[in-house]
């Protein structure tokens, strides 16, 4: 299968209750249908330094910010692909590079702290990454249930809806259960639009007729922001 390896676009984010969630799905159904990965459970271990500088910066709201994350799309092992995934926004614009490679390769260069295996621009990006913040240690796993939308026209424009956001620092697997501390209320559900330009008109004014606005949401941000409220900030593997 062919992966997409380079994104640029804006990544709108809103909150949304479960009677807002089921009006803007009903909305969507003329114009979207569910994506590459449909309904998945994602997993994530986001990278950092030992005092979390990466996301301390982020939260900061600086006109560059940049993180590194592991990420499967299903629970994975050994021989299982998984993204290595250097996430930048520059001016609210989101680029993303990512490479494939297998679970066991992945956490070999992270765990043992040698190159990647891979001479593509997108891995020299990701090196010069990981030897300028070095030392990185795994910090936070989150995982989420996730349903995503595609244009049926086949025009660049997604849709997702995330809920049970969990996240834990301790058991980085992608082979393990899915547990750990909840980011979002009860019942709440995080949609994103995912666009390189405008937002279609349909959708607009479906958003303004239900008083839907969009809000600063990061999950990694927010487990940061709960693991210091309860005096965990010093964790690292």
């Amino acid at each position: 299968m062919d992966y997409q390896q380079i994104f640029k676009r804006h990544e709108i984010k809103y909150l949304l209750s479960m009677q807002e969630k089921e009006f803007i799905l009903e909305a969507i159904k003329p114009y979207m249908q569910p994506g590459q990965y449909g309904y998945s459970t994602i997993r994530n271990v986001y990278f950092d330094t030992d005092t979390f500088c990466l996301i301390r910066h982020s939260l900061e709201k600086p006109v560059y910010k940049e993180k590194l994350r592991l990420r499967s799309y299903r629970a994975a092992k050994g021989e299982d692909n998984v993204f290595v995934e250097l996430k930048k926004k520059y001016k609210s614009v989101v680029y993303k590079r990512r490479l494939v490679l297998t679970e066991s390769q992945a956490w070999e260069c992270f765990q043992k702290d040698i190159p990647l295996p891979s001479s593509s621009q997108i891995a020299n990006e990701i090196e010069y990454f990981r030897d300028f913040y070095k030392p990185l240690y795994p910090k936070v796993f989150i995982s989420y249930s996730r349903e995503a939308y595609e244009m049926i026209d086949g025009s660049d424009f997604r849709v997702t809806f995330d809920r049970n956001i969990l996240y834990r620092q301790e058991d980085f697997s992608f082979a393990s259960g899915i547990y750990g501390t909840p980011i979002l209320n009860e019942g709440e559900t995080l949609m994103e639009i995912k666009t390189p330009g405008a937002i279609p008109l349909w959708l607009c004014r479906k958003l303004t007729e239900m008083q839907i606005f969009k809000t600063s949401f990061s999950k990694y941000g927010l487990a940061y922001q709960d693991i210091f409220k309860n005096g965990g900030g010093l964790k690292y593997a």
